[in-house]
């Protein structure tokens, strides 16, 4: 079983009554130049940040693009393939078959 010391509740974080906050009289001259800097270095890493999205975009679309091309590819050569399991299954060799087959065997024996 433990104790526990509990300390007095009025006692709170020890605060300082003479802070940095607040306004400091007869700066504002300074105060405008650092606010007009600020706004620019707002200014141009807004610029910056739209480019680099600009950029990321223009990535992705081309990404997209790629792949969508490489899907199209895919799907012509699956027809492709089934079109030679029908041909085959009706007792045919289908057009370009027997040259992947011969092929096919040149890279067997090669191995």
């Amino acid at each position: 079983m433990h104790v526990i010391e509990e300390n007095n509740i009025s006692e709170g974080p020890h605060r300082k009554e003479s802070g940095k906050r607040g306004r400091k009289p007869g700066r504002k001259s300074a105060e405008k130049v650092d606010m007009k800097a600020k706004l620019e270095r707002s200014r141009q890493s807004a610029r910056e940040c739209r480019a680099r999205k600009k950029l990321r975009y223009q990535y992705l679309e081309e990404l997209v693009a790629d792949r969508e091309k490489a899907v199209f590819a895919l799907r012509k050569e699956l027809e492709k393939y089934l079109d030679w399991a029908k041909e085959l299954d009706e007792g045919r060799i289908p057009e370009g078959a027997q040259e992947l087959m011969d092929e096919l065997a040149s890279v067997k024996q090669e191995s």
